[in-house]
């Protein structure tokens, strides 16, 4: 019998235990419990234009066999995929672009799941039945948002168009520490890491890593006004509250790490990491004081210390940042998926898109081509310098 779709306006109506037997332990961004942070805290609902219609797949015992985080967007704030320029186009045109539906984990460029279930048949089915969602509410739009790559061959077959996007991350080959690191750098690379790092602890700064029961409410209260500050500075408008802070360090502590610098006992500057199964995903930092290269100490350097030490396969940083190649991270495809239901207006898509991932594709080359590393670099060899 072929499963029902159902939706749910809120997280919190479904099991933690049936959600999460889907989503699996690799990717917390998709896990029930930072999920349901996202709308305790009121980050994510009806007024913020996040509106939850989580799409799942049932079985005729009431199982669930599939899953989706699914929302109603009433703008495109807060996704990192942008498609601003397509919505003023559509809508220059006498189109309506939003409402959008969107399956995606909120403020999280993050790769991982999104299409969630056991089989790749009950997947197709689910990625069908978010399509005619869509379609029977009258909406301009589906997308999916960071899929990953073996998701793509379904979001294609069911009609979706897909787009190329770059992120830089570090891959741990098997390093024994951070200067055997080092020492698959070119040694001009080397000496410019060794020298940021030396003039942060010059500064008289001390760093501790926080995670589990550790990390208390003054830890998030700090945490919070950093990230305001750079939110603040970058978009505007942040988007978390600090409300969100204090759920997960209730529901997820034991899956965050917390790098704070201390000036004395006071913090200045922090950075807020996830972990996963086999990654250190680092997400927010901020910092109420300047302090020369702390920003690459506190997000770059100190995760990639962590994942060598707790045998963590990569670190990903977030989107943007070419800045990062330099300091070992490399750029890598992310992907999106887009239903569009307007024939004409799918046609102009397309043709963007094919000549925007011809571009992005040439970037990631070009920029494997400026990587850090020396050319003979093998792993576990430490060269001098």
């Amino acid at each position: 019998m072929t499963p029902k779709p159902r939706l749910y306006r809120r997280i919190a109506d479904i099991a933690a235990t049936e959600w999460d037997s889907l989503a699996g332990n690799e990717n917390p961004f998709i896990s029930h419990a930072f999920l349901a942070s996202l709308e305790e805290s009121g980050a994510v609902g009806d007024q913020s234009g996040w509106s939850p219609h989580h799409l799942l797949l049932e079985d005729e015992a009431g199982r669930k066999v599939a899953a989706a985080p699914m929302y109603l967007k009433g703008h495109s704030y807060g996704e990192y995929v942008f498609d601003h320029a397509w919505a003023q186009a559509y809508e220059r045109a006498g189109g309506r672009y939003y409402p959008k539906l969107l399956i995606a984990a909120p403020f999280t460029p993050v790769p991982g799941p999104r299409l969630l279930a056991r089989e790749d048949a009950t997947r197709k089915s689910l990625v069908q039945a978010a399509i005619e969602v869509a379609r029977s509410n009258g909406l301009s739009s589906l997308h999916v948002n960071f899929l990953t790559e073996g998701e793509t061959a379904i979001a294609r077959e069911a009609g979706m168009l897909l787009r190329g996007g770059s992120q830089f991350h570090w891959q741990n080959p098997g390093y024994r520490d951070f200067d055997d690191f080092l020492g698959a750098l070119a040694a001009r690379k080397r000496k410019a890491i060794r020298k940021e790092r030396r003039e942060v602890t010059e500064s008289g700064i001390e760093i501790i890593a926080k995670t589990g029961p550790e990390i208390r409410e003054a830890e998030w209260d700090a945490m919070h006004a950093f990230y305001m500050d750079t939110g603040g500075r970058k978009w505007g408008r942040p988007y978390l509250n600090r409300a969100f802070f204090s759920v997960i360090g209730r529901t997820m502590a034991d899956r965050i790490v917390l790098f704070l610098a201390l000036r004395g006992d006071v913090p200045i500057a922090g950075a807020l990491n996830f972990l996963g199964a086999d990654c250190l995903y680092g997400r927010y930092w901020g910092a109420l004081e300047t302090v020369r290269h702390l920003h690459f100490e506190l997000c770059y350097y100190r995760a990639i210390d962590w994942a060598i030490a707790h045998r963590l396969a990569r670190v990903e940083a977030g989107a943007q940042g070419p800045h990062k190649l330099s300091r070992g991270y490399l750029p890598r495809p992310t992907w999106s998926a887009h239903w569009i239901a307007d024939p004409g207006f799918r046609q102009a898509v397309e043709r963007y898109l094919l000549a925007e991932t011809r571009a992005v594709e040439d970037d990631i080359e070009e920029l494997e081509a400026l990587g850090p590393f020396r050319r003979d670099a093998a792993v576990g060899d430490k060269a001098a310098g």
